[in-house]
């Protein structure tokens, strides 16, 4: 009771790995490899953010440790056969080796640190303890189940007047069939997601040179722990663009009276009549009310906004515009964007109006919503 534990645990970790390193030295691995190496071994194909989570060190020094391995002919990387952004771990030959040796030396480190002792109840106690130390002295902060799939570092087009950098999260309501963010919205199994914490660093490292930050995705909405990573954000002194589908006025609601965001984008996909064919829902389950309310809250409420419509020919005609105007009449800002087939479109296929056209129906619409702008349109 002396308060020497802090004291024990130095000794102890200090210890165990005097032993490691010099019980492994022949295979010129260090105590800090062994971890990783385990791991692996453990868990064919896993990947190097998978490897850092579950034994909860940086990524830096996974990296630096797995390459190592890499090295050394302990561990290979892979690049997955349905992904090749995704890179898996496997052990080698010459690791599977040595393995069945590693094993019998941690062993034989736990016998030792037993001896004399009920070891079984101190592994239990430790584990409780290590709960707790997760749980109370560095709990996770709430954002961290946050997806986030994509981060563009800086673009001049996504965040009106300012230098922004773009996060994308993962996931979305809808499944427009026109959408370019095809792996948004049927998250691949294999799909890599973003850390919040190293999307969280690069943002404060790049405070002098961004000025701005866009959320974007899918639909943030969805995303729980959203305010909290905002929050995050807003601290370091950014502002924030939130873009949304609108399908979740009640959380919009909360997130613009909170004061945390800056400026919204709401997507108008079309005319009442064609909302739920154009968003890809079954019109038996698509709520249009939902809508209805975001809009509403936007046009009465205090915060920057505006809507945009991506106009495509097999989705808009003249007359769907008019209506879809009629819905925002009395809003600030409303933008027709030309659409812009990309390679990771949901369905490919789809046609886009001419300059000239976009022009004409802009016209139109001005009759209804007179600030209404063109954005994005090419010859």
């Amino acid at each position: 009771m002396d308060g020497s534990f802090l004291i024990d645990i130095s000794a102890l970790y200090r210890n165990i790995q005097k032993y490691f390193d010099k019980t492994m030295a022949r295979y010129d691995i260090g105590s800090g490899q062994l971890i990783f190496l385990f791991l692996i071994n453990e868990h064919e194909g896993i990947t190097m953010n998978e490897v850092s989570r579950i034994g909860e060190v940086d990524k830096g020094t996974t990296t630096k440790s797995i390459q190592k391995l890499i090295e050394q002919d302990y561990v290979q990387a892979r690049t997955d056969e349905n992904d090749r952004r995704v890179k898996r771990l496997y052990t080698t030959q010459r690791a599977s080796e040595i393995m069945s040796t590693l094993y019998d030396l941690r062993n034989e480190c736990r016998m030792k640190l037993g001896m004399n002792s009920d070891f079984d109840s101190f592994e239990n106690l430790l584990d409780r303890i290590t709960t707790n130390s997760r749980m109370y002295l560095n709990p996770e902060p709430v954002y961290s189940g946050i997806r986030i799939g994509g981060l563009q570092k800086m673009t001049l087009l996504d965040y009106p007047g300012k230098v922004a950098a773009t996060i994308f999260t993962s996931g979305c309501t809808f499944k427009c069939p026109y959408c370019h963010n095809k792996d948004l919205v049927f998250v691949p199994d294999s799909y890599e997601f973003y850390d919040p914490e190293d999307v969280l660093t690069y943002l404060e490292k790049r405070k002098k040179i961004l000025d701005g930050v866009c959320i974007t995705g899918g639909e943030p909405l969805m995303q729980e722990g959203l305010t909290d990573f905002i929050r995050a954000i807003r601290d370091m002194g950014y502002p924030v663009k939130l873009d949304t589908n609108g399908y979740y006025p009640q959380r919009l609601k909360e997130l613009a009276e909170s004061g945390l965001v800056d400026y919204i984008a709401m997507d108008i996909k079309n005319c009442e009549e064609r909302y739920a064919e154009t968003v890809g829902l079954n019109p038996e389950v698509f709520r249009m009310e939902k809508i209805r309310e975001s809009v509403d809250y936007l046009i009465s409420g205090t915060t920057e906004y505006e809507f945009r419509t991506t106009v495509i020919r097999e989705f808009h005609t003249r007359q769907d515009l008019l209506k879809t105007a009629e819905m925002i009449r009395g809003c600030r800002n409303y933008y027709l964007q030309q659409y812009n087939e990309g390679p990771n479109v949901i369905q490919p296929g789809w046609t886009a109006y001419s300059r000239r056209e976009m022009e004409e129906l802009l016209e139109a619409v001005r009759e209804i919503v007179p600030n209404a702008e063109l954005r994005g349109v090419k010859d």
